[in-house]
């Protein structure tokens, strides 16, 4: 079992997330107010974040760069969740901000969990 913070201003996608994630006895936190991701993730301590890009205010970018500069949380695994999925995006996430995975939104209840469960072989 790990510990998962899913940050998505959506609040049913969060809560999605959350039940599908819990379906493999993971410990699922939900935060839908961007502002205060970093401090629920310092609290929380997760063993993988899963962090949408586009929210009001700050976005999933600011939120990765305030995580990486956590010692804390700066080996934590992040993963994007997001609609944007173009050629572009996926360079500046996966290349020039060093996200560990890029997940796009829609994604099927197996892609999610094969993917988190991937995430957390690779950094344990």
């Amino acid at each position: 079992m790990a510990k998962i913070l899913v940050v998505d201003d959506e609040r049913d996608i969060a809560d999605l997330i959350k039940l599908v994630l819990e379906l493999k006895s993971h410990e699922v936190r939900v935060e839908t107010d961007p502002e205060n991701a970093v401090s629920m993730a310092l609290g929380f301590e997760p063993d993988l974040i899963l962090l949408d890009v586009v929210m009001p205010g700050v976005d999933g970018y600011d939120i990765l760069r305030e995580i990486r500069a956590q010692v804390s949380l700066k080996e934590t695994p992040v993963a994007f969740l997001t609609s944007k999925n173009k050629s572009l995006d996926f360079m500046v996430g996966l290349h020039m901000l060093k996200v560990d995975d890029y997940i796009t939104k829609p994604f099927g209840k197996k892609d999610l969990q094969d993917r988190v469960e991937k995430l957390l072989l690779k950094n344990h």
